[in-house]
């Protein structure tokens, strides 16, 4: 009984721990917006990471709800649902008008039928405990996968010497926040939440290491800086993808 007790306590602990850190984490992209806000166009900036996000905080909220009293993975994922539709809602309202148009057939398609497929399967083809383990395999894949999108930005540092668009303290929070989630999940015996911030971890920690290796690094390359005609260079938009599992939540970070 008492470690039954000292368990749901941790995992109380590294719940509310994960909570506060994903917390940080979702309000990452507000220098974004606020740039989108003074340009008052969203052209030249990507919304794929948002919609993932997205999708992720609203499938794990449904996994929430059908494993009941999982009130750290609805408080966060909550959050995260509301922070991202208002992060999309800016994003569209400043954005030219064929990009509002592909913007939002690809979020009726991915975010709205994907998750509408999700959920009808589930409750169609399974009945109680199959349910929960249905949709825990369908969460825990997506993010497993999703997991591969740090490797884009970790072979761009590689290849161009630069950490330019891998900061140290996202990539820091994250990796503390995968950590959390960790043992959260270990702590309530959910491996749907404990396995994927693994790979979550691993991820975190080699950047930690790649910016190390590359930060006082001066080189530049034609993917970082072109030369213009006239002398001048110009740095091109990068863009960064950050992929944390918070309660089984991705975060992705647009910059």
């Amino acid at each position: 009984m008492l470690d039954f007790l000292n368990a749901r306590i941790l995992a109380f602990v590294f719940g509310l721990l994960g909570n506060i850190i994903a917390f940080l984490v979702f309000l990452a992209p507000l220098p974004t917006f606020y740039k989108i806000y003074r340009k008052k166009s969203s052209e030249g900036y990507q919304a794929i990471p948002y919609m993932v996000a997205l999708f992720s905080a609203a499938l794990l909220l449904y996994y929430a709800f059908l494993k009941t009293n999982a009130y750290m993975i609805v408080s966060i994922n909550g959050f995260g649902c509301l922070i991202e539709i208002t992060y999309l809602a800016v994003y569209l309202f400043y954005a030219p008008t064929s990009l509002k148009i592909s913007t939002i057939k690809l979020i009726s398609i991915f975010n709205i039928g994907g998750l509408g497929i999700v959920m009808v399967v589930s409750l169609t083809l399974t009945k109680g405990p199959n349910r929960v383990t249905l949709v825990g395999w369908i969460c825990a894949i997506i993010n497993l996968a999703v997991f591969a999108a740090p490797l884009s930005i970790m072979r761009k540092v590689v290849r161009t010497k630069s950490v330019e668009y891998m900061p140290f303290m996202l990539s820091f929070f994250l990796t503390l926040c995968a950590i959390a989630w960790f043992f959260y999940g270990f702590f309530i015996d959910d491996y749907y939440i404990a396995v994927p911030n693994i790979a979550g971890f691993l991820f975190g920690v080699t950047q930690m290491i790649l910016y190390c290796v590359y930060k006082d690094s001066k080189k530049q390359t034609g993917d970082d800086q072109t030369e213009k005609p006239n002398g001048k260079g110009t740095n091109e938009e990068g863009l960064e993808v950050e992929v944390v599992v918070c309660g089984d939540q991705n975060q992705l970070h647009n910059k």
